[in-house]
């Protein structure tokens, strides 16, 4: 067996976690509200040895249109599949990789060649062995072809070759620094080849009834109201995972959520799962906690998609007119209640030297507002009004309603007449991403550790219109920073790497597509006697196989030697 990616090599390609770890570490709790728990987490976790068995119940908000992140890249598909599929790395909380599928790799000296040395005795859960053949039929097929992200990230990839059942060999065309950010469970998921070759992908029952090679067995899924998975027995992470059941519950009710935390119902809910007003009062009992960890490699931001396909968006004027209308400030403070940022740019300030802070910028100004569309030709009429538009928004929660109610009133102001508009997951991406039936869309992206795996999906021309849900909304086609994207993808040079992406921000700064609105911060809330629920800086996107329930009344023991085995309870 090969040593892993030797550090000089790793950071070569890798990089970009190199100055983003220190960077995350340094960002403040959120108003001291989440402080002490969050800080107390680590400590709990470390004196205790881990307790096999149980039923983890979880929220799952809103219910998954599909339950496998390598066709669809929605946060609640991707919290649930984690469980149920392997990627072919993890990472650590410090940012750093750690073998999964692939138990080693190696990276040429040119950065073309990636080869993956793939676990052995690796099952799928019907019994199936796990080989090179399922990554290779996976790439081509799935990751070049259907997945948002994946498109660009192996765009660049001409051969995969199979020496054996257990060596991946991926050529690229050009360098591409960026692959290395997107390899665990979210971002490169493999699917059984047996299971889907030849069949109608989107449409393969399988997306719904997973099979995977992850800790946890997909069982059940009630439409509307739970999915459920069992341990996995023969997982090849020997020992794991500590629970014997996973029960995701679809709660729409933001107060009946908050409810099933307080009474214990629910032990695990990620993603603001509360509006936050409650946030605080969760806080305080003595049976909860709230943590803020395991959202780092996410980089989210909070923005508006315009469709720039209606005639009354074409004009940028009318676009930058939206954006001087909108106060950030008071939107992360009334609706967020400061647990986010004014963005300026869709590259979060986290992302370090990718961040570029001298954009054409937007603030907030009324009168500013007027005028340009005074000089656009939107004039009032004798309603007041100069424009009827519609605003769309994610329905993953009350933050998002609230956010496009508060764009409204915001809009109102300078005689745009908006109309609030609700529907469920499905319509919403169909609408957007498919039918482009839209004025506004309010939405939120996760940036991840480069800004080629999330963001650019936002902005690259080539997926207009194409149904694929999380790409790009607003209908941009925009040559420069097509150009920009392609240049930064096939460069060996990280320095240049940086330098093409700070031009890219501005490019679509001025160009104003989509509106920047908020770097958001995400929290979970948990049960306290739930331990060792975060594991690397993806713990959301990842899986819960270390995870265990403390039982009540459990005197704290000594930390887990390595090797050793948990606790056991019945099965």
């Amino acid at each position: 067996m090969k040593n892993p990616l030797p550090p000089s090599r790793s950071s070569q390609i890798f990089r970009p976690f190199a100055f983003l770890a220190p960077v995350v570490l340094a960002l403040p709790l959120l108003g001291g509200l989440l402080a002490a728990p969050a800080s107390a987490a680590p400590a709990a976790q470390s004196v205790q040895s881990p307790h096999a068995g149980g039923t983890l119940t979880t929220i799952i908000q809103p219910e998954p249109v599909i339950l496998t992140s390598a066709l669809n890249s929605a946060a609640p598909t991707g919290f649930f599949s984690a469980n149920v599929f392997d990627g072919l790395l993890e990472y650590d909380n410090d940012f750093k990789l750690k073998p999964a599928l692939a138990q080693s790799w190696d990276i040429s000296k040119d950065s073309k060649t990636l080869t993956f040395h793939l676990r052995s005795n690796v099952k799928w859960h019907d019994g199936k062995p796990f080989t090179s053949a399922d990554v290779k039929w996976t790439l081509e097929n799935v990751w070049k072809k259907l997945h948002p992200r994946n498109q660009i990230l192996f765009g660049k990839v001409t051969r995969v070759d199979t020496p054996d059942a257990l060596t991946v060999v991926l050529h690229f065309s050009e360098p591409s620094l960026a692959v290395l950010s997107s390899l665990n469970s979210n971002g490169a998921q493999v699917l059984p080849k047996h299971l889907y070759e030849g069949t109608d992908i989107l449409n393969n029952p399988y997306n719904n009834k997973p099979v995977g090679t992850g800790p946890f067995v997909f069982k059940e899924w009630s439409k509307g109201n739970y999915i459920v998975l069992e341990r996995n027995p023969d997982y090849w992470d020997k020992g794991k995972p500590y629970l014997d059941k996973i029960v995701f519950k679809v709660i729409p009710d933001a107060t009946a959520r908050a409810a099933a935390l307080e009474k214990g119902e629910v032990q695990y809910a990620p993603f603001n799962p509360v509006p936050l007003k409650d946030a605080q009062r969760l806080s305080q009992l003595p049976s909860l906690k709230l943590e803020t960890r395991g959202y780092e490699w996410l980089s989210p931001w909070l923005f508006m998609d315009v469709n720039i396909d209606r005639p009354y968006f074409k004009d940028v004027r009318v676009r930058q007119a939206l954006a001087h209308a909108i106060d950030l400030n008071a939107l992360n403070k009334v609706v967020w209640f400061g647990f986010g940022k004014p963005a300026v740019s869709p590259v979060v300030s986290t992302l370090g030297q990718f961040f570029n802070p001298n954009v054409p910028k937007y603030p907030y100004d009324p009168a500013k507002a007027e005028a340009l569309l005074d000089a656009a030709g939107l004039k009032r009429g004798a309603d007041g009004n100069r424009l009827k538009i519609q605003i769309d928004y994610l329905p993953y929660g009350d933050d998002y309603k609230r956010s496009a109610e508060y764009i409204k009133q915001a809009l109102k102001r300078v005689g745009v007449d908006v109309t609030v508009r609700t529907q469920d997951t499905p319509t919403y991406t169909r609408r957007v991403y498919g039918d482009r039936d839209f004025d506004l869309a309010v939405v939120w992206f996760a940036g991840f550790a480069d800004p080629l795996v999330g963001v650019t999906r936002a902005y690259r021309s080539d997926t207009v219109g194409k149904n694929i849900p999380w790409s790009n909304g607003s209908g941009y086609r925009g040559d420069e920073a097509n150009r920009l994207i392609d240049q930064a993808q096939g460069s060996p040079s990280q320095a240049e790497r940086v330098e093409l992406f700070r031009k890219f921000q501005s490019v679509v700064q001025t160009d104003l597509p989509s509106i920047p609105l908020l770097e958001l911060r995400f929290f979970t809330v948990q049960s306290s006697n739930l331990r060792d629920t975060v594991s690397g800086v993806d713990q959301v996107y990842a899986s819960l196989k270390r995870a265990w329930l403390a039982p009540a009344g459990t005197a704290v023991a000594a930390a887990t030697p390595p090797g050793a085995a948990p606790a056991q309870a019945a099965r």
